[in-house]
């Protein structure tokens, strides 16, 4: 969805997508369930403009239709981003379920107008809308249309296996100075370099650890001492990351697309035992009770070095037994519900 330029960052991408496209990706099954495969069909790089969209509806359609082919009986198209505007009424499924996950016209490095208008058609052809999200919730009706909600969920029992096998972990964390203030996700605009220039200065020893893939931050970031960036780290190594952590962190700037998005990474820092400090935006308010929410650069790195001390707070420790109610396997049920009853009007989600 990203606008292609004549960069490194474009490049490592191209070359991602040719290995995909190339490397096997094609319907085999996958390791995570016997039912579940995974096709990565040819797409051209680019959705402005009615020549790209045209041209990406006959490449999409042509391949897909043949792999719902080898599906009888009812099917259900479920899409998390707004690509797929010309493919409702184009494809035979059954029932189309747009998922709202993020507001991707406000994404930093997208074609933002293209996904607006995009955005606009799926809500106006879908069968059936869910956000993940109060924020996203709000906007998507406006369209007149009921939306359900589903909030993420978290792996629970991934989360509680804190220790990884260091001879298989891609990364040496074990060699910056402690304590470490971690952050994971993804390294872009959306980072308040304010927050990182002022937890930086207040620092005496420490780092400021970052993993993640990079998306175009801002190059302040890569002049602060403290700060270190990293590539992103395996799922199940993520953990033990959380386990040497001495204060793990949100900090984003206030913008809208950060209003409008859900983290994941929220449950995860939450269904680890440290202190936790995010800026305060719609998705962090509800856990409140759980974290240190933060709203100006001085209130970061105060909180942060509080944690450092202290450690986590013994309400935010009481609090986080509501993270136990937000396992993917409830999510998972409530998300079949939603696509199996066509008639359901109700919302789910905390």
């Amino acid at each position: 969805m990203r606008t292609p330029s004549f960069d490194m960052a474009t490049l490592s991408r191209a070359v991602e997508k040719f290995r995909h496209w190339a490397g096997g990706l094609s319907g085999a099954p996958c390791s995570l369930h016997e039912n579940l495969s995974v096709y990565s069909p040819w797409m051209w790089p680019a959705f402005s403009g009615n020549i790209s969209r045209t041209i990406n509806r006959c490449l999409l359609c042509s391949q897909l239709r043949r792999r719902l082919k080898r599906h009888p009986g009812k099917l259900i198209a479920v899409s998390t981003v707004p690509i797929v505007a010309d493919l409702i009424g184009q494809l035979p499924v059954d029932r189309w379920v747009y998922y709202c996950v993020d507001d991707f016209s406000e994404w930093p490095g997208l074609d933002q107008e293209a996904m607006k208008c995009l955005e606009k058609t799926v809500i106006e052809k879908a069968d059936c809308l869910i956000s993940a999200g109060n924020s996203l919730q709000q906007r998507l009706r406006k369209s007149g249309k009921p939306v359900h909600l589903l909030t993420h969920g978290v792996d629970l029992d991934h989360w509680e296996n804190r220790t990884a096998d260091e001879t298989d972990t891609p990364l040496r964390w074990q060699e910056f100075e402690r304590p470490l203030v971690v952050f994971w996700g993804v390294i872009d605009q959306r980072m308040d370099i304010q927050f990182l220039r002022r937890l930086n200065q207040d620092l005496d020893r420490g780092t400021i650890l970052l993993v993640g893939p990079q998306a175009d931050p801002d190059p302040a970031v890569f002049e602060l001492p403290r700060v270190a960036l990293l590539p992103s780290v395996p799922y199940q190594h993520l953990p033990a990351l959380g386990n040497e952590a001495a204060v793990l962190v949100m900090p984003y700037a206030d913008l809208p697309v950060t209003r409008a998005m859900q983290p994941l990474k929220l449950l995860e820092y939450l269904a680890n035992p440290k202190p936790v400090v995010a800026r305060e935006l719609p998705a962090t308010r509800p856990w409140s009770d759980c974290l240190d929410l933060v709203s100006d650069p001085t209130q970061f790195s105060r909180r942060v070095l509080h944690r450092i001390r202290h450690g986590l707070a013994d309400r935010h420790r009481l609090a986080r037994h509501r993270v136990s109610d937000e396992s993917w396997r409830a999510k998972a049920l409530e998300f079949k519900r939603l696509l199996l009853e066509p008639g359901h009007s109700g919302t789910t989600g905390k």
